[in-house]
């Protein structure tokens, strides 16, 4: 009996979870799924339906010229923006870890801009060149990169030094959460290690590194579904701008998010693969 109710206790709890999630998602996806087979029309009476099937899905990558190439500039641009924003978060954790003063001010600092840059605010900061660094010259720095590397690699790698500042601005999550595991090592570990003569790097990669796998894997996860969302996305922009045009519209656009959420979720299965803790194999 006292099972029944703790059991119903937990359902109650997360009632509230349930219910916008069959309003807020699982329907909205149901819906979206079905527009993807239709090529729908707005009209005075309301929205016609005629069947398509799959063509649209067909179409998103036959007809759009737009689609594969912001969808292969979006792949670049993850390949070195969401190592950099781990990286970067990681760096920044294990020193707010240190015993320094002021330590809550500056957990605040890097917190800060994920509170205020979002949405309309970043892309007015990025309008009035706030997220770029004056001193930085994009011109030099392409210039010296495409003597080294591709241009279309070149052009990348200068994207991703103009816009450092947002970069670094969108990893204020990932510091809280390396942070929170950092506090949880045991410090007698790195004492242990320390009189065993282990240097500073080697407790790095023996001890911290380890310890902290888990949640990288988390972080990436995490950063990569941000960036994939986020208002700064083309192919966010793109699928806006196909749901309203007058050739494409609501099927079309359903048919080209659903197919960037598949791509996005391979991604995340690679990762989660690639970075997965291993269970040791056990000896017969």
């Amino acid at each position: 009996m006292k099972i029944k109710r703790k059991t119903l206790y937990g359902y109650l709890f997360i009632s509230p979870w349930l219910v916008g999630f069959l309003l807020l998602v699982l329907w909205p996806l149901i819906q979206s799924f079905y527009f993807s087979l239709n090529n729908m029309r707005i009209t005075p009476t309301g929205l016609q339906f005629k069947y398509a099937g799959f063509n649209n899905y067909l179409d998103v990558w036959l007809k759009d010229m737009f689609f594969v190439q912001e969808l292969l500039q979006f792949m670049l641009n993850i390949s070195l923006r969401v190592p950099v924003i781990v990286v970067f978060a990681l760096i920044i954790a294990m020193l707010l870890n240190e015993k320094v003063k002021f330590q809550g001010g500056f957990r605040t600092i890097f917190f800060l801009p994920v509170i205020v840059a979002g949405g309309p605010v970043i892309d007015q900061l990025i309008s009035q060149g706030a997220t770029t660094v004056p001193m930085v010259n994009q011109d030099v720095i392409l210039s010296i990169l495409t003597q080294f590397f591709p241009m279309w690699f070149a052009q990348v790698i200068g994207e991703l030094f103009n816009q450092i500042i947002i970069i670094l601005w969108y990893s204020g999550v990932q510091i809280l959460i390396f942070l929170a595991v950092l506090q949880k090592i045991d410090p007698y570990l790195y004492e242990a290690a320390k009189i065993d003569g282990g240097s500073g790097w080697e407790c790095f990669w023996k001890i911290t590194l380890p310890t902290i796998k888990p949640i990288i894997l988390i972080n990436l996860i995490y950063t990569l579904v941000f960036l994939a969302n986020s208002s700064q996305n083309p192919i966010i922009h793109l699928i806006y701008t196909n749901m309203f045009a007058a050739t494409r519209g609501y099927g079309f656009a359903s048919a080209m998010a659903w197919m960037y959420a598949l791509i996005i979720s391979v991604l995340l299965l690679i990762i989660f693969f690639v970075f997965r803790e291993k269970k040791p194999k056990r000896m017969i």
